[in-house]
């Protein structure tokens, strides 16, 4: 029997785009969950929108987003008014995945976009309540271990490369070294070199692919930051059973190694992967599709030497 219980652990995403004012983004987002509108007078001219079922979902400025809007078919440059954050409320996969989904399609049909030139991104944040010195310290492996698939599977472009480094071996090796067995010798690791104050919101440490400076001094989750902007349901869809299973990966898993596989074949190495980590059957037949399809080889490299 297949075993989904990856899929229950809760979630949180932010959606970065524009080609919509966040007035508009509201109304659609609004109109999705039959929710209300209030506009907060905050440094983010934040709009929140309260679902039927009391949870809210925000529609907030991000500095960082290059913003555009179509005129005529044509994208021109736009004012911050453009500059759209959308910040679900905790979610779970089985009871708000479609729901979440349907969003990004009528923001979508509405006018927003996510590209490359806009510098925008996708940000997914995982419950931290169950995770202990152990379960990080494989986080972190998993994560190392698999930086250059991931990247390269992800297609993480060049431009958001500051926002999303690659795990530093430097902090792997310190980790792993010395084999902390409490949450605040972990803490002190991670922010190990770093001169600014830890409590800091916008610190350095947080612009890795695995972020935890948001575990230790923000919502209690483990963030993952490695994922492109996109408006396509599909994508957002798997990216969010990738960080599920991945946080499942490190949840459940004893040990995990930071040694980086030998890869001749990375399309199939990372089909057997997936399968392994729990994307099996046809519910993730396009989850698995979109992981794979940028990846180098064939993914079914043995069967075929073995004919």
């Amino acid at each position: 029997m297949r075993n989904t219980d990856f899929l229950k652990a809760r979630f949180g995403i932010e959606i970065e785009m524009t080609g919509v004012t966040r007035n508009k983004a509201s109304k659609v987002v609004a109109e999705v969950l039959r929710g209300s509108i209030k506009r907060e007078n905050d440094y983010y001219d934040t709009y929140k929108v309260t679902a039927q079922d009391g949870r809210v979902w925000k529609l907030m400025y991000d500095g960082s987003i290059y913003t555009q809007k179509k005129v005529n078919g044509e994208k021109v440059s736009a004012t911050k008014e453009y500059s759209v954050e959308l910040v679900s409320p905790i979610l779970t996969y089985k009871e708000d995945i479609e729901t979440l989904q349907e969003i990004v399609r009528k923001l979508r049909k509405a006018g927003a976009f996510s590209e490359k030139q806009n510098c925008t991104g996708i940000h997914i944040h995982l419950d931290g309540v169950d995770h202990t010195p152990r379960s990080i310290r494989n986080f972190i492996n998993i994560i190392y271990s698999r930086n250059d698939l991931l990247y390269e599977s992800l297609q993480i472009e060049r431009e958001r490369m500051r926002y999303c480094k690659k795990m530093d071996a430097d902090l792997v090796e310190r980790i792993n070294k010395k084999k902390p067995t409490t949450m605040k010798q972990i803490e002190d690791i991670w922010y190990e070199g770093y001169g600014s104050n830890r409590e800091r919101h916008y610190h350095e440490s947080r612009y890795h692919f695995l972020n935890l400076h948001s575990f230790f001094n923000g919502t209690g989750t483990v963030e993952l930051r490695g994922f492109n902007g996109t408006m396509h349901a599909g994508v957002i869809r798997s990216n969010i059973v990738l960080a599920l299973a991945l946080n499942h990966q490190a949840l459940t898993q004893k040990s995990a190694s930071s040694k980086k596989p030998q890869i001749e074949n990375p399309k199939f190495a990372m089909r057997t992967w997936l399968n392994r980590i729990g994307f099996i059957g046809e519910e993730f037949k396009n989850c698995r599709e979109h992981l794979i399809k940028h990846l180098q080889g064939s993914a079914a490299w043995r069967f075929q030497r073995a004919a």
